[in-house]
């Protein structure tokens, strides 16, 4: 698998990999914010220094970082980016343009709530600090964006550690686009308890839909899958029918953009078909999360 990267820092040498073997989905270094390029996988494994604000929004907007916990980490490291060239100004200046590069920032992915989550938490942070220049503020940012970071890391580990025992030896789970490590800060959501099972040397098939249009099942889920030495297949859109019909499938395991108050899920386009033949044929369905994609205003 050819890895390159598209910057030329001498402080990167290579992208680095998580706890999964797996390349890393974003990173902080030395001041920096860098991007796995999902839009390049799987034929190239590529990264991409954030330069700026406006750089950070059209990564999101492009679809080179996505998945909801990814996309709320990567704004709240977006977020310093922008304020940079802001440590040298007034205090409450710098307060002023956290909170108008914060709203700015958070109109990139309306869907994924996690983006507006983590935005909401590094203003209210700064507003709880008793910080004497801006300097010293962006400092306590950088270390709440890394807790942000570490907190999806380990609320995406613990969906693993307690949805693992859903996964009986011989089950085969079907899921749909992608909610696996590139979508989060590690092990993902809707993975997760698949990654877990794995390690504890669980038997199992997973089954991937391709995900139109843009493929992210195809591209993103069965290559991570596979590159974790998971069994995986992938299968069209349309052939999840069959499958279910046929007894190949025991449970349906999903990510979400979005949960509502009431507990509706919004995810990606062709959740619903696939939750309306789980119910058809009596499979579980299951939709996997972190606590910051509940919208309890929604």
């Amino acid at each position: 698998m050819p890895t390159a990267l598209r910057d030329e820092s001498p402080d990167v040498s290579e992208i680095p990999k998580n706890r999964l073997g797996l390349p890393e989905t974003l990173w902080w270094q030395d001041g920096n914010l860098f991007l796995l390029d999902q839009t390049q996988l799987p034929l190239v494994v590529v990264s991409e220094r954030q330069d700026s604000l406006e750089q950070v929004s059209d990564s999101i907007k492009a679809l080179k970082v996505r998945g909801a916990p990814a996309i709320g980490a990567a704004a709240a490291y977006g977020l310093l980016v922008g304020l940079r060239d802001d440590r040298e100004a007034p205090l409450e200046e710098f307060r002023q343009r956290l909170e108008e590069k914060a709203a700015w920032l958070g109109e990139a992915r309306p869907t994924a709530v996690n983006l507006k989550w983590a935005l909401n938490r590094m203003v209210a942070f700064a507003g709880e600090q008793e910080a004497a220049t801006s300097a010293a503020l962006y400092d306590l940012l950088v270390e709440e964006a890394v807790r942000i970071h570490e907190e999806d890391r380990e609320l995406c580990r613990m969906i693993g550690v307690h949805g693992a025992s859903l996964i009986r030896p011989g089950s085969g789970i079907l899921t749909h686009c992608n909610a696996g490590s590139l979508a989060t800060s590690e092990f993902g959501t809707a993975t997760s308890p698949m990654y877990v099972a794995h390690q504890e040397g669980t038997p199992f098939r997973v089954y991937a839909d391709e995900t139109r249009p843009l493929l992210q099942g195809a591209r993103l889920t069965t290559w991570e899958l596979q590159q974790a030495g998971i069994d995986v297949t992938l299968i069209t859109d349309n052939m999840a029918a069959h499958l279910m019909a046929e007894g190949l499938i025991d449970l349906v395991i999903t990510g979400t953009d979005r949960v509502a108050a009431n507990g509706d899920v919004a995810n990606k386009i062709g959740t619903l078909g696939v939750a309306i033949l789980a119910k058809h044929f009596g499979i579980p369905f299951y939709v996997a999360l972190p606590s910051s994609t509940i919208d309890f205003d929604t």
